[in-house]
């Protein structure tokens, strides 16, 4: 039995997600197990895959990285699955397939693997580079800030008698996050007309 395992990192690519388990079921799979995590988080849907499989199965993925995020991890699930008796089948490029059940199939994956670990870390090296040098020419913005990170302006508008309705809208953060910064900050909303008082806020 040929069993499928798709998976895409963010909720964000369900597109991505579809057409591996479109392509899974075009390769003969009759049953394909799919989620959306990280490959570093928790993934249930590949622990329920492996449960499932038995001797003479045949796990198939599309990509190598959708299984392993590095060559020692993807050498410990192939290991797993040679010992129960099952094959890991990976869908390249157009009809190119590559059958892990033989020796040949097993370097070329580790070459594969390889190489899709040696392209993350280019790519981690040529971001720094571009975050580095952004930060030479003052272009840098680094990530928005957070509503913590305004907690401050919040208690600043507050006591230029903002309401907390305006320093939510004004500053793009939820009420919550305002009352919090106030409630920090020993402020409390008061009646309309007054000065802040000390206080816990109340929303």
């Amino acid at each position: 039995m040929q069993i499928g395992y798709a998976r895409t990192s963010t909720e964000e690519q369900v597109a991505g997600l579809e057409a591996q388990v479109r392509d899974l079921q075009a390769a003969g799979c009759e049953e394909v197990y799919s989620e959306q995590v990280s490959a570093l988080g928790d993934r249930k849907e590949l622990e329920r895959a492996l449960g499932f499989l038995r001797k003479g199965d045949t796990l198939t993925i599309t990509k190598i990285d959708r299984l392993a995020r590095n060559t020692r991890t993807l050498g410990e699930i192939v290991d797993d699955l040679h010992r129960r008796g099952i094959g890991l089948k990976v869908l390249q490029f157009g009809k190119e397939t590559l059958d892990t059940t033989g020796a040949y199939g097993r370097l070329m994956l580790n070459m594969f693997a390889a190489f899709a670990e040696f392209e993350r870390d280019l790519m981690k090296e040529r971001q720094k580079e571009g975050i580095a040098k952004a930060k030479a020419e003052q272009k840098y913005k680094g990530r928005k800030p957070t509503a913590r990170a305004k907690a401050g302006e919040a208690v600043t508008m507050f006591r230029e008698r903002k309401t907390v309705s305006e320093i939510a809208k004004s500053l793009g953060i939820g009420r919550g996050s305002v009352y919090r910064a106030l409630e920090a900050a020993g402020l409390r909303e008061a009646p309309s007309g007054n000065e802040p008082q000390t206080g816990t806020a109340t929303p």
